[in-house]
């Protein structure tokens, strides 16, 4: 467990330095229409229930000794997932500010329904397509933002409506979902095997090692991250 939380403490700092550094720059674009949502891994957490809960103020001691406090418009969301409000560049993204949500007059929610709306249009609509075993895999035109269409509720919504006891879904990497039917034993036991080893196998950009239900509008923990 230490080893996780220096890693994810590393992982602040460096943000934090870059956000320090300049990242705000004054050239980039921070209109609404910028705005993209991304999923990241909180280990160790298990939030049962789908909501945005701000991570706050975080104190920090950077490499050079500086004692900073950084605060971005990320939110702890569900399982061992956090969400992060972003703008998007053509090289890199920069991270949303509290500011920035105020200054655009968008709550956290309204600004994830508008960063989920630029999603599509910038990087086209999720299409769902036959993977193995009964399993079927998200695909867009951007693979490493795959990932993100897990915050896509209307394709989820249509996905669910040919699987009335709803739809598990994993989310082990930044570029891939894959998702069944939660009354198909069958690939649901391959499932459950796929995100362990899909998990397992892609350290640096690993997300979950959940499984989440999707069933009445919304997503909820279906089986809890592996235990640290």
């Amino acid at each position: 467990m230490k080893s996780l939380a220096s890693r994810w403490r590393r992982g602040l700092v460096a943000v934090a330095a870059v956000w320090i550094g300049g990242a705000c720059a004054s050239d980039f674009d921070t209109r609404a229409s910028n705005l993209v949502p991304v999923l990241r891994e909180s280990p160790g957490a298990n939030k049962l229930e789908e909501s945005l809960l701000p991570f706050g103020k975080i104190g920090l001691t950077l490499k050079d000794g500086r004692e900073v406090e950084f605060e971005a418009s990320w939110f702890q969301y569900l399982g061992d997932m956090h969400l992060r409000l972003m703008f998007d560049g053509e090289q890199r993204m920069q991270s949303v500010v509290p500011a920035d949500l105020q200054r655009l007059k968008l709550s956290p929610e309204e600004a994830l329904a508008v960063a989920t709306q630029n999603l599509r249009r910038r990087y086209g609509a999720p299409v769902a397509r036959p993977w193995q075993g009964g399993l079927m895999q998200v695909q867009a035109d951007a693979p490493e933002m795959v990932s993100s269409y897990f915050l896509d509720r209307d394709f989820w919504t249509e996905q669910v409506k040919a699987s009335p006891k709803g739809i598990v879904a994993a989310v082990p990497r930044r570029g891939g979902i894959v998702f069944a039917p939660a009354d198909d034993e069958a690939a649901m036991s391959i499932l459950r095997f796929s995100v362990a080893a899909l998990y397992a196998g892609h350290e640096p950009s690993r997300i979950s090692s959940a499984l989440y239900l999707f069933k009445d509008g919304r997503w909820s923990v279906f089986q809890p991250p592996q235990a640290r």
